[in-house]
This record gives structure tokens, sequence and C-alpha cells, in this order.
């Protein structure tokens, strides 16, 4: 199973998002854009999982969404990784308490590390982040991200984090495994 943990804005702050970035769609039309349904704040890439590690898994998830409070975060401005001038992927960034949003990030990582799963990207400098389009060939996306540069959604605050297991083909898809609130362990 290909697996990743991430939180999921609410509905009317991805609405913003789509609001600004629809009328882009049109003419980056090399740009594979997703869509308000797939974007959300990846905490750890998991990549394939075999299913006999699921249940650990789920249990030291459930630990670290425990140990950290839900924290307020808002959508914020286009970027480009790895930059706008060679750009494989187009982001907007997320705003809001970025070391609160590392440590749950590391603690997730952890956890995973300790069920057997470990991410394949752990210890790569978590930049927390909505995937808005991938390019197939570098590309500078520049134009697109001065168009974002403005761009500065409402906030809102991220109560739970979930396991998602991604379903690849030519409609991916998304299914949540387990959903877990932040802060609720008492130590």
């Amino acid at each position: 199973m290909r697996l990743f943990v991430a939180l999921q804005p609410p509905p009317g702050a991805l609405a913003e998002l789509e609001a600004a970035v629809a009328p882009l769609r049109g003419d980056w039309p090399g740009l594979r854009w997703t869509g308000p349904d797939r974007w959300h704040v990846t905490l750890a890439f998991l990549g394939e999982v075999v299913a006999d590690k699921l249940d650990g898994l789920e249990i030291r998830l459930a630990r670290a969404a425990g140990r950290h409070q839900p924290a307020e975060l808002s959508i914020g401005h286009g970027g480009a990784f790895p930059n706008q001038r060679r750009a494989r992927v187009l982001i907007s960034r997320i705003e809001g308490d970025q070391p609160a949003l590392a440590a749950l990030a590391a603690s997730v990582a952890a956890g995973a590390r300790r069920a057997g799963a470990p991410p394949p990207d752990e210890g790569r400098k978590f930049r927390p982040h909505l995937t808005l389009a991938r390019c197939r060939e570098p590309t500078d996306v520049g134009p697109v991200v001065d168009v974002l540069a403005g761009f500065s959604g409402g906030g809102w605050l991220a109560a739970e984090m979930h396991l998602i297991r991604s379903h690849a083909g030519p409609k991916p898809r998304y299914e949540t495994l387990g959903t877990w609130p932040l802060g609720r362990m008492r130590e």
C-alpha cells in the first residue's frame, strides 16, 4: 500500500485557493494540475508499506497525534520546488506555527520508523505546502508564482491528522485509512 500522513485543510480554505488557481489552469496546459480533492499538507510520505505493518503504524500515529496540540494555519503564497525557474512542482506554502508543524512531522516520521514503515525522505527539511501542479520536465513557473504571490487564505485550525492510501492509475484517488485528533494525550 502506498501511504502518507497528512493534514486536511477545510473546504472553505480550499475554495479560496481554488478561486485563485482556477484562472491559471487554461494558460498553463502543460502542467499536470491537481484539484482541491487532492490538496493536503503531507506530514510524512511513507511510500509502499506492507499490510502487516498497518496495526502498529496506526498505534504509533495515534500516539504522535496525541502529543501535539492543534495548530492555527493558513494557505499562503505560491512557490515551486526546487525553484521557480526549473520547477518540478508548483505549490502554495502553508503559513502558521512552523516549529509546531515541524515537530509534528518529526513525531510522525519517528512513529512510522518504529512501526517498521520509515519514510524514505526522513531527514529532509520539512516544508509544509499544498501541491498545485507537477511539471513533466523542469519549467519556468515564475509567472504563475508571481500571480500567486499575493494570495493569503483565511486561517483554519488543524485539529486532526490522517493516514491516507494513494491509489494510482488513470484517475488517482485517495482513501483515508485512519484519523486521529491532535492534542488528546496527557503525559
